[in-house]
């Protein structure tokens, strides 16, 4: 099981995460509490074993500062949070090749009907399976206009058929109200090909909380339901 911690502002934390077997390392770029510059992310990156993902989350910066900030923090991975934009994910793909993986949000709204939710999900997954250069589609929680680190989670079982339809089609990353206590009946539910968490193992906003981690990391791993191996690649 791919497992992202998400929003790290620090050197501790970050290297917490690693030691725990993160897969990847997530640092946000768009609007937040979290939220940190691509001068901090290089002082943790610089400084981290390699191998893990490195992972910015932005929404409304343009492709060129996308680039600058994917060069100054030695960035492995690019996670678009806005609604998807053709032309951004094709200039990005062009300026940073295939080294740079490109993951797109699709937000699962909590408040309206299952079913308009489902429907909108699905519509988005359907468009982003037509674009080669997505290899990767995180599902969060959207509460209002509010996406990403709400700690709230979407209706699972409503979501299962949608989401399970698309295994195979891309590598899913589930996110939004995952916490130590939840997650391993998530992975059940939904058989998702990664988790993402932030909010649901810090202590406060930006700070992570060594025990909620090491239990996190625990259920996850008692809860994998998909035989995930990290060493597999992306499909398409």
């Amino acid at each position: 099981m791919w497992i992202k911690i998400c929003a790290n502002t620090n050197l501790p934390d970050a290297r917490l995460a690693a030691s725990l077997g993160a897969n990847a390392l997530g640092f946000v770029f768009a609007a937040s509490k979290r939220r940190v510059t691509a001068a901090e992310v290089a002082r943790i990156t610089s400084e981290l074993p390699t191998g893990f993902e490195r992972v910015g989350v932005f929404d409304t910066q343009t492709a060129s500062e996308i680039v600058g900030a994917v060069r100054e923090a030695a960035l492995s991975g690019v996670q678009l949070h806005a609604r998807l934009d053709r032309e951004m994910v094709a200039r990005l793909a062009g300026e940073l090749g295939p080294a740079v993986t490109l993951t797109q949000t699709v937000s699962w709204a909590v408040d309206p009907s299952a079913a308009a939710s489902a429907a909108d999900v699905e519509r988005q997954l359907r468009e982003l399976a037509e674009l080669p250069a997505i290899t990767r589609v995180l599902v969060d929680s959207r509460v209002g206009s509010t996406t990403g680190g709400t700690g709230v989670p979407f209706r699972w079982r409503d979501a299962a058929r949608v989401l399970r339809e698309q295994q195979g089609r891309t590598h899913l990353i589930l996110a939004g109200g995952l916490r130590p206590d939840n997650v391993a009946e998530a992975i059940r539910t939904l058989e998702p090909w990664g988790v993402d968490v932030a909010s649901g193992v810090e202590a406060s906003p930006g700070q992570k909380d060594a025990s909620k981690m090491e239990r996190f990391f625990a259920q996850v791993r008692g809860g994998k339901a998909n035989g995930f191996d990290a060493t597999q690649t992306d499909p398409r």
